[in-house]
């Protein structure tokens, strides 16, 4: 594989996917509507991804280009490329469907007739089988059966911390991530040959590993920005090493693996020792992370199949331990930012609803549940 095409060139699609393609000698295409970023790729070719872990690291991003993605470039590089990834957040999917299915369809026309592999690299569960559904509206119905035939729609796990970061030394294109990375894709959903790109795991039980991450490092990381946010913390790393704060989110962590050991049979000490291992992300001390930026849109997180409330769902279900995962969600429903649509909406609904009824609309739990009376519980002491 030579090519690909990188919808979305923010921290995230530079920082970890587009590095990750570069470092296997892939010709990395980014497509993104900001313009300025855009000329700044394409006209300098390359640009530094700083690595920080126990030690810090500049490493060099090179042979990259960049087009605008509401071009016709883009969609004539979609006609000849070997792969297509995203980075662009679960919302720009959709917008961004119209466009993957001209370049198919354009590809088609021009009688390539090669395997396409597109992977949505989201923060989302099943987010290409969710792309996959946008493209076909686009697709003409005579193309649906070769598409099926010929495009690989491959569902991804990822997970790297990328805060935003003031670029250093006015370089614009310069981006800070965190060392631990892990893409890990569907490999049977692959059409053609299946890529061999070193950090990109392949897997034939991805729901296991999208559970864990949700339930692990998403559960833990918005835990620990909700009572960090209760106790004035700015960052993660501080509220982590608040040991009060600390007991909780690992105890939460605990909880929702307990679902993940009785799910998918994972090894208890192994997923202790992930546990950990996300634990000390948290701290990681060259990482900046604000607490209101890993806790915005707390509607969604408290979505029945996001991160505080699909490993509740699961204690639930299996007649486990959840106290500190519900105390998680009542430090939830506590989050108040001016500047995020979904707090202030949130805050609106408890204030005139109460929290038991503004929990139940929200989360899809029954509002006279025992979890929902212990939720209230829990909020009325925070």
């Amino acid at each position: 594989m030579k090519n690909a095409v990188h919808f979305g060139a923010g921290n995230i699609g530079r920082g970890f996917i587009g590095k990750l393609l570069s470092d296997a000698d892939v010709q990395v295409t980014f497509a993104d509507v900001n313009a300025p970023l855009v000329d700044q790729i394409s006209h300098k070719q390359e640009y530094k991804v700083k690595v920080v872990g126990a030690n810090c690291q500049i490493d060099t991003v090179s042979h990259v280009t960049a087009v605008n993605s509401a071009s016709d470039d883009v969609i004539d590089r979609i006609v000849h490329t070997d792969l297509v990834t995203t980075a662009v957040g679960p919302n720009v999917l959709d917008i961004i469907a119209k466009t993957i299915a001209a370049g198919i369809t354009k590809r088609f026309e021009s009688g390539n007739e090669k395997p396409l592999n597109i992977i949505a690299c989201e923060n989302m569960v099943r987010g290409t089988t969710h792309l996959k559904g946008e493209v076909y509206k686009y697709l003409d119905e005579s193309l649906h059966s070769k598409t099926d035939e010929l495009i690989g729609f491959v569902d991804s796990a990822v997970d790297r911390i990328v805060p935003p970061a003031e670029a250093a030394n006015d370089d614009p294109l310069e981006v800070t991530v965190e060392s631990f990375s892990e893409w890990i894709v569907d490999e049977s959903q692959f059409k053609g040959e299946v890529p061999n790109i070193e950090g990109m795991e392949k897997t034939n039980n991805l729901m296991a590993f999208v559970e864990r991450k949700l339930f692990t490092l998403n559960t833990g990381h918005c835990i620990t920005a909700y009572l960090g946010c209760l106790k004035g913390h700015k960052t993660i790393r501080e509220a982590i090493e608040d040991p009060e704060i600390y007991f909780d989110v690992k105890q939460a962590m605990f909880e929702s693996g307990e679902v993940l050991i009785q799910r998918y049979q994972f090894d208890r000490e192994l997923h202790a020792a992930y546990i950990n291992k996300i634990l000390g992300r948290f701290a990681n001390p060259y990482l900046v992370d604000e607490v209101d930026r890993v806790g915005r849109q707390p509607l969604r997180k408290l979505g029945a199949n996001d991160r505080l409330i699909k490993p509740l769902l699961g204690t639930i279900e299996y007649g486990t331990e959840n106290g500190a995962l519900l105390k998680g969600v009542a430090a939830a429903c506590k989050y108040r930012n001016d500047t995020d649509p979904q707090a202030v909406e949130l805050q609106k609904a408890i204030q005139d609803q109460g929290i038991k009824k503004a929990l139940a609309h929200y989360t899809g739990l029954d509002e006279n549940s025992v979890e929902i009376q212990k939720i209230e519980k829990l909020y009325q002491q925070l």
